[in-house]
């Protein structure tokens, strides 16, 4: 490793910055780069050097995250320290007492490893996918704007993965120069944000605190349920009392012991605790409360922890006894917060001189009481914002409070991996556990820890992978040479002209001449001069001039050909080059050995060819990288999709005969934002093909968002964030991945299908039956009736929140269960089209997984609670759809015996309880569903040949079936396997449009199986067995337009501010996007509104844009996808009521929106659309033939 980055482990640090977009994140980051000479601190604030790509900077907004390094040097003292939640001292001074005890002061290096992350939220996966990697964030939230929606996401994304935070107030120029507070307004101002994101804090508390109450009530009463059973005597209630009043001497130890509140103080921000800055980052300055708690402390004669602690509150300064008082002592006198005086005043004094009336004496005056160094043309100079910025940056300078905040407040690695790995491992258990998880093993005990020794085992996780252009990795870029290279290169050129003038004028003083008067000696010697100042050696000259093209060709084909390059976070040894690793994928499940049939396809093995440190644009080549360290790692192309995590023995790698006997998986990124966007996508030229599907592969890799399918139709379909998102991604392919012309289609958006109990339904399509009913035949031998009705909006909610639960519980029950990876929740829930299914919040609520039985007895309450015929529901469910994991069900009739999901998962429960493994449960499951399709095969069969002693006797179990009972119980599994086939195919696929359905529910009434007396039918089953799958799919369909048929629209919640004058005409764009608007506030203090509207996804392209023209710049929006929503208009309706006729006409003047909507998506996918078409328009009509 570089002698840069060698720095122990106690003085390095790991920090992203997070914020909502625009909030100043990249500007910030230019003011920290600028104590390391990156960029100079003129351009600190303007240059937004992480911004590397070309449309980051035109649009000013990131797009990717940044990594850079930061060295800094940092004095130690020899009694000052923070210490962290271990107890241990962190060895450094704390701001407060960083000049403290000067004469046994030392400095010490440091490294503080800085991710500069998106706030758009397109790009919010990047956040997760930072955050992984960090110990702590620097959450940045605008003053003026205050806490925003991705200031939400980014808190809650910290809460996840158990960062130390630290708040940066930042613009604060802007209370002085746009706003036009004063100090006392501003004070209470930024009471008020802090209030506002503490509050964000608290919420996340307060949820985990209920959901652990709940754990722990749980958890008590099984205890206390066990024991009395144990003992034989009655069970004990909730208190841990029996039923006669007298207390179990083992129930007293769990009454005393009750539920330990968790402290929430350390989750806070207070600026008397040191962790709140205040910023303007623009301006290159920053403080916190220490800096000017040490200024006055001496002068008031007080400790500097009291006057630090009495900076923020209501305490005041009493000028006659020049003592600190309360509120309480203040007898109505109008004193001001010591904060206003002592901080605001002064900072509001320099703005006031320097940006209102210019006087150069009041400048000196300030220049010389705050001891900065400025030149007197920097004084006289009429750019007095240059002078303000250059003023501040040496009072308060940005990049030491931000370092100093750092190192006080956020944990170095070893002491963060103690407090995250836990979570990072097992997070359930985690989340569950009253105390701190211990290490099991070794390699736990390295992550916990983060060993950095040679021969401590090597774990790294990569959280993303990312394409760089091969010219810019360090060992493709040309170096510079120094003065001493430039002046013995030129000598030698010098010498080499001398020798050849020399070898020409010995040869000859009379050279040959053509009749044009050219000399060929001359000629000769012109070319031996080029010869000698040509690059190449020689025998590239006499290469043809195709060889030099080809070679020219592949030179520039290799020179822009893209490398992916591995985002990782090392968390114990030390990973070196040009050694092997093994790669454990996302699915990899810890639980069973490396070698166990269901793991092996999910560890693989890489070469680490190169490891390089980050440093914002460019990358340094680094021979190794030790534990605690954020570094990129190339050789991961191919093998490493997104994420994955490294092991190795020791540093020299994996070895060929090393066998691993246990192995971490620490994939966990959760993704904010739902990819919803698709575009099929096509090359101009057919011939380039190739090149499009290689350039998807790599974009499909490098980006942690977007997602690259191939449909059945054989289009190459991207599913992207947002509309920013997809024209990144497209400009991406055509010029960095794929290097050709595209075309892309209309941009596709997805729909849902359900149906609801509308007013002016039509009659029921089957008489005497009840609506949604459908009864068919086939071929005379298989008669089955199946009722479709809408689910409950509970229900439907219910089942959309919890579908990683459906997917892990359908699996027990599957042939395929062994060959699926336990930890499939781990990826994103993908419906059939192609889109994530779940927002945001349904995703933090699948967060807490449910077991089975919680999961059963949550929803038979549901259902419970819903009434009617839907209690229980929760038994008789067949099947989930769409996928088997949607939120449509399949059910049995309300007097079935048959053993659906709910009694099979029971079964298989209580099977693992008595220690058989999964193959066992599964088999005596099985064994016990077959005895019950056999207890109720005579249902079915309508004239069948078995008798009553043969399935007396197959339920009995003395002998094995008659060859008519097997055939009979063969013939209704396939029946029931293919109704589910045509109930998978239906949700699937729904009759509007082909979109997958939702929110509904069928009922298997009846099935009849009528078979004559000798079995001439026999031959035909085979047909039914094929034709009842289209059969029942079509049955479904008819089923669901017999109620009044709706589609599903997917909406973005849209926030935009903007100003009273403009407020008319973004209520005019958000109405033309048939958007509707939820909420308006007033900013108090400004006239700036903050309106909040739900607008349709569908109608959502080109209204950023058009926004911004219409209001001139003042108004921006920000959209966030917040699930699906019902259109209320059915897509058949016409007119058919007297007023209607009269109204709108017999072709309804109105059109119809939701006709609109699935007509265009029917044309998208080929199908009929009811549709008159003119041939002929011109052609003469002739009525008399």
């Amino acid at each position: 490793m570089s002698q840069d980055f060698d720095v122990p482990l106690s003085n390095t640090r790991n920090v992203t910055i997070v914020a909502h977009v625009d909030h100043g994140k990249t500007s910030f980051a230019d003011s920290l780069l600028s104590s390391n000479n990156i960029i100079s601190s003129r351009m600190a604030g303007k240059l937004r050097f992480l911004d590397s790509r070309e449309d980051e900077q035109e649009r000013g907004i990131t797009m990717e995250s940044s990594a850079v390094s930061l060295r800094f040097d940092m004095m130690r003292t020899g009694s000052g320290g923070c210490k962290f939640n271990d107890g241990r001292k962190a060895g450094f001074a704390s701001a407060d007492a960083f000049h403290s005890d000067l004469h046994a002061a030392s400095t010490s290096k440091h490294l503080c490893n800085v991710i500069d992350t998106p706030g758009h939220v397109d790009f919010a996966s990047e956040v997760s996918t930072a955050s992984r990697l960090c110990d702590g964030a620097l959450v940045l939230v605008d003053v003026w704007e205050g806490v925003q929606t991705q200031t939400i996401s980014v808190l809650r994304q910290c809460w996840i993965d158990r960062l130390r935070p630290v708040l940066v107030i930042n613009k604060m120029d802007r209370l002085i120069t746009e706003l036009k507070l004063s100090p006392i307004e501003a004070y209470h101002h930024l009471s008020r944000l802090i209030e506002q994101v503490n509050a964000v804090m608290g919420s996340f508390y307060a949820s985990e605190r209920m959901e652990d109450d709940l754990r722990w009530r749980e958890e008590r009463e099984k205890r206390l349920a066990e024991r009395a059973t144990r003992e034989g005597d009655e069970p004990m209630d909730a208190n841990g009392s029996k039923g006669e009043g007298e207390a179990g001497e083992g129930a007293e130890g769990d009454t005393e012991a009750g539920y330990e509140e968790k402290e929430d103080e350390d989750l806070y921000f207070a600026p008397e605790r040191g962790n709140v800055l205040f910023a303007s980052a623009i301006d290159g300055w920053a403080f916190r409360l220490g800096k000017f708690a040490r200024l006055y402390a001496e002068k008031l004669g007080v400790k500097e922890g009291n006057l630090r602690r009495a900076l923020w509150g209501d305490y005041f300064l009493d000028p006659k006894t020049k003592r600190v008082v309360g509120r309480k002592k203040l007898a109505g006198r109008a004193l001001k917060p010591l904060f206003v005086q002592f901080v605001l005043e002064n900072i509001w004094k320099v703005y006031e001189t320097l940006l209102g009336d210019y006087n150069p004496d009041a400048v000196t005056k300030i220049v010389s009481a705050l001891n900065v160094r400025v030149s007197p043309r920097d004084v006289k100079s009429k750019d007095t914002r240059n002078l303000l910025t250059l003023i501040m940056q040496q009072w308060l300078p940005l990049s030491t409070a931000t370092f100093q905040a750092v190192v006080d407040i956020i944990p170095p690695p070893d002491v963060a991996q103690t407090q995250r790995m836990p979570f990072m491992l097992l997070p359930e258990l985690a989340v569950a556990s009253s105390t701190p998880l211990q290490p099991q093993n070794t390699l736990e005990e390295g992550l916990y820890s983060c060993v950095r020794d040679v021969e401590a085992q090597v774990v790294g996780y990569v959280s993303k992978m990312f394409a760089v252009a091969r010219g810019d990795l360090p060992e493709f870029r040309k170096r510079e040479m120094t003065a001493e290279e430039m002046r013995q290169r030129g000598k030698e050129e010098r010498e080499k002209r001398a020798a050849a003038a020399a070898v020409s004028s010995a040869a000859g003083s009379v050279p040959q001449a053509h009749s044009n008067g050219i000399s060929i000696d001359g000629i000769e010697g012109l070319t031996g001069s080029l010869q000698d100042l040509s690059v190449g050696p020689p025998s590239e000259l006499q290469k043809s001039d195709s060889d030099r093209a080809q070679d020219i060709e592949i030179n520039d084909q290799a020179e822009s050909s893209e490398v992916l390059l591995a985002f990782s976070r090392i968390f114990s040894g030390t990973i070196r080059r040009n050694t092997k690793l093994l790669a454990t994928l996302p699915k990899y499940s810890p639980d069973l050995p490396p070698d166990h049939p269901r793991n092996i396809k999910f560890v693989k093995t890489v070469h680490v060819k190169e490891v390089y440190m980050m440093m914002g644009r460019e990358l340094v080549a680094v021979g190794q990288v030790q534990a605690g360290q954020v570094c990129a790692i190339a050789g991961m192309e191919g093998i490493v999709h997104r994420n994955a995590t490294l092991w190795a023995p020791s540093s020299l790698g994996l070895q060929e005969d090393t066998q691993p006997e246990k192995l971490v998986n620490l994939a966990g990124v959760i993704t904010q934002a739902s990819p919803i966007v698709r575009v099929a996508l096509e090359p101009e030229n057919p011939a380039d093909m190739p090149k499009l599907v290689k350039g998807l592969q790599i974009l499909d890799q490098s980006d942690p968002c977007a997602e690259y399918l191939v449909q059945e139709t054989g289009e190459h379909v991207i599913l992207t964030a947002g509309e920013l998102h997809l024209e990144r991604c497209l400009k991406d392919l055509r010029e960095r991945f794929a290097k050709c012309p595209i075309q892309r289609s209309q941009t596709i958006v997805p729909f849902r299908e359900t149906a609801v109990r509308g007013v002016d339904m039509a009659p029921p399509k089957t008489a005497g039956m009840p609506r949604g009913t459908v009864q068919t035949n086939l071929l005379g031998i298989l008669t089955y009736t199946i009722r479709a009705i809408p689910l409950p909006p509970a229900i439907s909610e219910f089942l959309l929140s919890h579908t990683t639960t459906i997917r892990r519980l359908v699996s027990q029950h599957t042939a395929q269960a062994d060959d699926r990876s336990e930890d499939d929740h781990a990826d994103v829930d993908v419906d059939a089209d192609g889109t994530a299914e779940q927002t945001h919040t349904q995703a933090q609520e699948q967060a807490r997984s449910l077991t089975p039985e919680q999961f059963w007895e949550e929803l038979e309450a549901v259902c419970r609670k819903a009434g009617g015929e839907w209690v229980g529901a929760a038994d008789r469910i067949w099947s989930f759809g769409p996928k088997r994991m949607g939120s449509c069900l399949l059910l049995d009739p309300q007097d079935t015996q048959q053993l659906r999901l709910r009694g099979r998962s029971q079964l298989i429960a209580k099977a693992r309880a008595e220690g058989a493994t999964a193959e066992q449960a599964l088999a005596t499951t099985e064994s016990a569903v077959v005895d019950q399709q056999m207890a109720t095969l005579g249902d079915h069969l309508g004239s069948s040949p078995v008798d009553e002693t043969t399935l007396d006797e197959a339920m009995k179990g003395q002998g094995l079936p008659a060859d008519a009972t097997k055939a009979d119980l063969r013939l209704l599994q396939d029946f029931e396997t293919s109704i589910e086939a045509g109930f998978q195919m239906a949700t699937f696929q729904g009759p509007l449009c082909a979109e997958p359905v939702v929110g509904m529910a069928w009922v298997v009434e009846k099935i009849e199986i009528q078979r004559d007396s000798e079995g001439n039918n026999n031959s035909r089953m085979s047909a039914v067995v094929g034709a009842l799958i289209s059969s029942v799919r079509e049955a479904c369909r008819n089923g669901m337009l017999d109620w009044s048929p709706r589609i599903k629209l997917a909406m973005y919640t849209c926030d935009i501010q903007a100003s009273t004058d403009v407020l008319g005409k973004v209520y005019a764009v958000v109405a033309r996007r048939r958007g509707r608007i939820v909420s308006e506030e007033m900013k108090e203090g400004t006239s700036f509104f903050t309106i909040r509207a739900m607008l349709p996804v569908i109608e959502s392209f080109g209204f950023a844009d058009e926004i911004r023209k219409r209001t001139s710049g003042a108004a921006s929006p920000q959209l966030i996808f917040s699930g699906f929503e019902t259109l209320d208009l059915d897509p058949f309706w016409v007119p058919t009521t007297v007023e209607e006729l009269e109204d709108l006409g017999e072709k309804a003047d109105r059109a119809n929106v939701a006709k609109l909507y699935v007509d265009n998506v029917r044309k998208r996918k080929g199908m009929f659309v009811e549709k008159k078409l003119v041939e002929a328009a011109e052609k003469q009509r002739t009525l008399k033939r």
